[in-house]
């Protein structure tokens, strides 16, 4: 697998779960997006771009950045047509990022963090691979089948949701509560909070797109 960007939002930014990230030789590309640049200066990690319009942030930060370290900058005024991480998600795929973890997608703003889920799809549609973490979720969007390993899993726990629409012929085998040929509506809470029975479980659709949460306590 290609080496991973991060994108450091603004929502909530977990010392002992990002710190381990952001220094990973895993990740070779930093975007600093709005509020995430003071965690970013905070602990002297320098990113490759910064974006957002800086309505949260101290002038003479962005400042810093722009005179003394030359870091690239993609300023915009606050009144816009799209949140910063979508803004920063836009220029990991004009970069052909493929491989992209969003930090501080998460936090005390549903708003935002919904904004986020929904914005996975630009990724998906670009085949890319996008997903939202933080210390207990990971948050990602499927549009085919696949198989989670157990020795690889974010958490003990998974939820499913259909982003859009119903999604027809809806599969899940190797799982404590398994599903045939289910039609998952939007309005269908039953796919919350399943957990491995084997060790793999696969997910399978015949169209449609779903929200995969793996979850830790």
């Amino acid at each position: 697998m290609s080496k991973r960007t991060v994108i450091v939002s603004g929502g909530m930014l977990e010392e002992d779960f990002v710190l381990p990230i952001l220094k990973s030789e895993d990740t070779e590309f930093i975007i600093g997006v709005d509020r995430g640049l003071e965690f970013l200066y905070s602990h002297q990690i320098k990113p490759d771009y910064i974006v957002g319009d800086f309505d949260s942030v101290a002038p003479g930060l962005v400042s810093y950045y722009r005179e003394e370290i030359n870091v690239p900058i993609r300023e915009f005024n606050p009144v816009k047509d799209a949140s910063d991480t979508e803004i920063a998600l836009r220029l990991c795929l004009g970069l052909n990022r493929k491989h992209i973890w969003i930090l501080g997608g998460t936090g005390n703003r549903i708003d935002h963090l919904w904004a986020n889920v929904q914005c996975l799809q630009i990724a998906v549609e670009a085949g890319a691979d996008a997903r939202i973490l933080d210390s207990h979720n990971q948050i990602r969007l499927l549009d085919h089948e696949i198989t989670l390993k157990k020795e690889e899993a974010f958490g003990p726990y998974f939820s499913l949701f259909p982003l859009e629409l119903p999604v027809d012929d809806f599969n899940i085998s190797g799982a404590k509560y398994p599903l045939k040929n289910h039609f998952l509506k939007p309005s269908d809470s039953l796919c919350v909070s399943n957990e491995f029975q084997e060790d793999e479980v696969t997910i399978s659709f015949a169209y449609g797109k779903v929200i995969l949460m793996e979850t830790r306590d």
